[in-house]
């Protein structure tokens, strides 16, 4: 039987701060409990990276740990662009098993399978403690391993894997008690949104409008169409996806910038929109993009996902929601600060978007929000806690 877990004490010092330095970012050094003080061998984490948002949120996060000298294994699955992403942001990763698409028993297999092929790379590994954004097949893996598990979360309706739960939840102080796990000793909260975990890195590059083939005279509108095959996709998203782009194509200046899922939601979307493919209304990338730069650089963002509309509100871009699923708690608290503004009904495609450039500042606002500095310190303060024992 596993032992039972004690909630690690979030260290939040002083917020991290980033400088350039001949043009380039400089990582800020983050006030965390050190290990290597008090540990005769070097501690080990596993990191599952389980869909493309998760790739930048756990850069820095991965950097971090490495200051702190910890060994770390990385492994994810070959889902939606996790595996073009990892290649533009040059992060070593194994890649283990795919996506099956949306039919639920065969997510579930797939899961299951992913499981299967996991153990033997986790077993060579032995980490002491295993950390994701929500995956299923690592939370698994660790049962049967008896690995302890942090899993991050910012979506409350997508948290559970049957009866089996993470040893902590790690969440967005935003997100009410009780919504992520009623056993309160096990949720652990970082401020600010997961998004201000990376955002601070970023620096604004206005290349992009050459990469694209765009004017910057041009109305710029990224959008995001619905996850179809994601377990929480409801059909209304696709009906004001293709209302918004009705509403776009009637605008000559605009450039709609369009960001597919996959290559099989790429195939779709070139077949149904050839006509404002070949206008010019939408421009479909033939490569990935840095998608924090591209969203800077839009006039607003209409998107059918969450993590771009959240990416969107940190920035400070105007932002409209096609999402129909779940409204969680971090969308209806960037709603409620004007940050977002939800979209509903096709009707609200046409009163609600406002097509309008943007009146962009100098450079983003520093919110000096130390997310990443609490996550970091959770992750250590977890790690702490658990003397390496023997794995199945």
């Amino acid at each position: 039987m596993k032992s039972q877990v004690e909630a690690p004490i979030a260290l939040v010092e002083t917020a991290p701060t980033v400088s350039v330095a001949h043009g380039k970012p400089v990582r800020a050094r983050l006030d965390v409990p050190a290990l290597q003080a008090t540990q005769k061998t070097k501690k080990k984490i596993w990191i599952d990276i389980d869909n493309s948002p998760h790739v930048p949120f756990f850069l820095p996060i991965v950097d971090e740990l490495e200051k702190q000298g910890i060994e770390l294994t990385l492994t994810a699955r070959n889902m939606y662009q996790v595996c073009e992403l990892l290649d533009f942001f040059k992060l070593p990763c194994k890649v283990v098993g795919g996506h099956w698409g949306k039919n639920k028993i065969l997510k579930i297999l797939c899961n299951c399978v992913r499981v299967l092929q996991l153990i033997p790379t986790v077993r060579k590994a032995r980490p002491d403690l295993a950390l994701s954004h929500g995956s299923r097949a690592q939370l698994l893996a660790c049962k049967i391993l008896g690995i302890p598990t942090i899993m991050l979360h910012d979506y409350e309706f997508s948290t559970k894997t049957g009866f089996l739960e993470a040893d902590w939840v790690l969440m967005p102080d935003v997100i009410p008690d009780g919504l992520m796990s009623k056993k309160s000793a096990r949720v652990l909260r970082y401020p600010g949104l997961k998004e201000d975990v990376y955002i601070p890195r970023f620096r604004p590059d206005p290349s992009i409008f050459s990469e694209l083939g765009i004017s910057p005279d041009n109305l710029v509108v990224t959008v995001r169409p619905p996850a179809t095959e994601a377990h929480y996709h409801n059909p209304e998203s696709e009906v004001l996806f293709a209302e918004t782009m009705r509403l776009l194509s009637s605008h000559p200046n605009i450039r709609a910038v369009t960001l597919p899922r996959n290559a099989r939601q790429s195939q779709q979307l070139q077949a149904e929109w050839s006509d404002l493919i070949a206008s010019g209304c939408m421009v479909i990338p033939k490569s990935p993009v840095d998608g924090l730069n591209l969203l800077w650089f839009s006039d607003l963002v209409v998107s059918g996902g969450g993590t771009m509309n959240r990416e969107a509100a940190a920035l400070g871009v105007p932002v409209y929601s096609i999402f129909r699923g779940k409204i969680g708690a971090v969308d209806h608290y960037l709603a409620n600060q004007g940050r977002l503004t939800l979209i509903e009904t096709p009707s609200e495609v046409q009163t609600k978007i406002k097509l309008v450039p943007w009146n962009r500042p100098p450079k983003p606002e520093n919110r000096n929000i130390p997310a990443l500095q609490c996550i970091v310190s959770n992750i250590i303060s977890a790690l702490a806690q658990h003397p390496r024992r023997a794995q199945v």
